[in-house]
């Protein structure tokens, strides 16, 4: 398989072919410079070391102007669909920012998503996991995983966000048109700009309502945050909003499917976990660094600079490669085992540096809750067809996981 093919969506619809390319990649060169097709020229960044190097030195390696690599007629074709309006007129987000402007618009939020400010959801999130795995009881022992992986931290998202439950499927519409616009299934006329034109004007009524009156959930901190006394503007609000309804949830989502399938294929980790749940902890680590569902983000140096011996020059654009940095064979024994006891297990999922998940407490909260409930009450679970990955570059895993279980017997 050529290196070109890091840029192709499908080349992420077959684990063993993206981490057979990656695992080559970093042994002959894990740092080469990719001019593919349709694509902006880039550097793969592949080695968990030059990852960390990279994404620590955030002076140097900024996140403007590109989060993400799409093809270039796409994002042409999507403007187009859009009117003309560039996403930037709309939104801002903190992936996007830099600096001292990130620093002070992370800090809106930071205090809430720490453990400590979590604490008061986290009977919410074990309610709502126990919600959620009740919905097996009513598919007769055969369900497609991934719809209850979906909806439960959906349900958690649009809850802080002040959406109500009747328009959840609306908001997974455009939550995966937005990040998974690369696959056939997911993709609607407009793409990912046509919805998240359609996701602002629905949270511009939200973020006027709680103006008007503010309360306490997040959606009324950041819609009434200020920064040097003045309210931020709209474009930042929705920027705000549209990640955590995005990054929030499908990225959670798609760790549980794909981190189900994980124990399907590996049933004794699921067994150990099951005769001692003190490992669960330990246990949604190994799925975040298996599952890894962010694949990647880019950068672009500001300054000639030197990076695994190769010259990068001012205006480079260099792609994380997050999958490959958390299967690196320098970092950790047997990467391609799946061990629920893996310690220490320096993942990336989260990336590092100042641009660390901001979501990252509340997905292993998430993570843990629903597992946690699994457990206790389904009794046996097993693969009834084929896994279906998302065909994207940016952010996906397991889209479709049929499976057939058993619940164990009522007390």
């Amino acid at each position: 398989m050529p290196t070109e093919a890091i840029t192709d969506p499908r080349t992420f619809t077959d684990p063993a072919a993206l981490h057979g390319l990656l695992a080559r990649i970093r042994k002959e060169d894990p740092l080469p410079f990719i001019a593919a097709d349709d694509y902006a020229p880039f550097w793969l960044v592949s080695s968990h070391s030059d990852i960390l190097e990279v994404e620590r030195n955030s002076a140097q390696f900024i996140n403007a102007p590109r989060q993400a690599l799409l093809p270039l007629s796409y994002e042409r074709q999507a403007r187009a669909a859009a009117g003309g309006v560039e996403t930037a007129a709309i939104m801002r987000n903190l992936i996007l920012m830099d600096g001292e402007e990130h620093k002070a618009y992370r800090q809106i939020t930071q205090s809430y998503f720490t453990p400590k400010g979590l604490e008061s959801l986290i009977g919410d999130i074990e309610q709502l996991a126990t919600e959620f795995i009740s919905r097996m009881d009513q598919s007769e022992g055969e369900i497609d995983f991934a719809q209850v992986a979906m909806a439960f931290p959906l349900r958690v998202v649009m809850t802080m966000l002040g959406v109500p439950p009747a328009d959840e499927p609306m908001m997974l519409r455009l939550t995966q048109q937005t990040l998974s616009s690369q696959d056939p299934e997911f993709q609607k006329e407009g793409g990912a700009r046509a919805a998240m034109l359609q996701m602002y004007s629905y949270f511009q009524k939200i973020i006027a309502d709680l103006r008007a009156t503010p309360n306490d959930t997040l959606a009324s901190v950041i819609s009434n945050a200020r920064i040097d006394g003045e309210l931020l503007a709209d474009r930042d609000v929705f920027g705000y909003f549209n990640i955590t309804a995005t990054a929030g949830h499908d990225t959670t989502s798609y760790a549980i499917t794909s981190g189900m399938l994980a124990f399907l294929e590996n049933p004794d980790e699921l067994a150990k976990l099951r005769t001692d749940p003190a490992l669960m902890p330990l246990a949604v680590e190994e799925i975040l660094r298996w599952t890894t569902p962010v694949k990647h983000f880019c950068r672009t140096a500001v300054n000639d600079c030197v990076v695994a011996g190769k010259a990068i020059k001012a205006g480079d654009l260099l792609l994380l490669s997050f999958p490959s940095g958390s299967f690196d064979d320098a970092i950790y024994e047997d990467p391609f085992t799946f061990r629920i006891d893996r310690r220490p297990n320096r993942h990336l999922a989260f990336g590092t540096g100042p641009h660390v998940c901001l979501g990252q407490y509340l997905a292993r909260f998430e993570l843990a809750s629903f597992f946690r409930e699994l457990l206790d009450k389904v009794e046996h679970i097993e693969l009834a067809g084929t896994p279906r990955f998302v065909e994207g570059s940016f952010v996906g895993g397991v889209k479709h996981l049929p499976v057939r279980y058993r619940l164990k017997p009522a007390a």
